[in-house]
């Protein structure tokens, strides 16, 4: 498990802090927005170690005549799995804290937090991480060439860790809408949040 490192009020300054940071933001949004709600949840995750290579041709189509090339990918992922079958979570966003985890112990997780259990087995993790990272593959291939005509992934799978995150899951108001945040409780990062729309005035 990570440790969660914030409690009900030492969290708020997280949460404001996030909202205070970007352009992207409207200018008051720390200082006019409402919490609503905040809630702790160790939520179960599987983090799939894979060594993978990946060889791919494909046409590119950006030039006339279009050509055809060749090339090959190789990554390392710790690739995250939410160990849950109906939830909503951002995990491409997250990028767990492996260096600050500890064996699981229910003694140090809070009276107000909320604990779930997995809903998938280690296979099943394994095989989905396998699934979504030769879908990622694909992704990365399609930027180098405009359409695939052969791929083919070598998975080497390593370990399989069976995790419990902290994460805050934030609801606040801003100017009579809801939106939503989720921050990581083990470092404070905001891991994903709903930022309301912003109109730029030109003048």
């Amino acid at each position: 498990m990570l440790l969660n490192k914030y409690n009900l009020t030492q969290i708020d300054e997280s949460i404001r802090s996030w909202m205070r940071a970007g352009f992207l933001k409207p200018s008051d949004l720390a200082d006019k927005s409402k919490i609503v709600e905040k809630s702790l949840t160790y939520i179960p995750f599987w983090i799939i170690t894979a060594e993978v290579k990946t060889a791919y041709k494909g046409i590119f189509e950006r030039i006339t005549p279009p050509v055809v090339k060749e090339g090959r990918i190789e990554k390392k992922h710790n690739w995250l799995v939410l160990a849950r079958k109906a939830a909503e979570f951002p995990e491409r966003e997250y990028d767990v804290p492996l260096e600050g985890k500890i064996p699981y112990d229910f003694r140090k997780i809070e009276e107000f937090a909320k604990t779930l259990n997995s809903e998938i087995d280690k296979d099943e993790a394994v095989q989905r991480a396998k699934e979504e990272i030769e879908e990622h593959h694909r992704y990365l291939a399609q930027q180098d060439v405009d359409r695939i005509v052969e791929i083919k992934n070598e998975i080497n799978v390593g370990q399989a860790v069976y995790l419990h995150a902290p994460i805050w899951f934030v609801k606040y108001e801003y100017k009579g809408k809801a939106y939503q945040l989720w921050i990581d409780g083990a470092t404070g990062a905001a891991i994903k949040g709903d930022i309301p729309s912003t109109k730029f005035g030109l003048f």
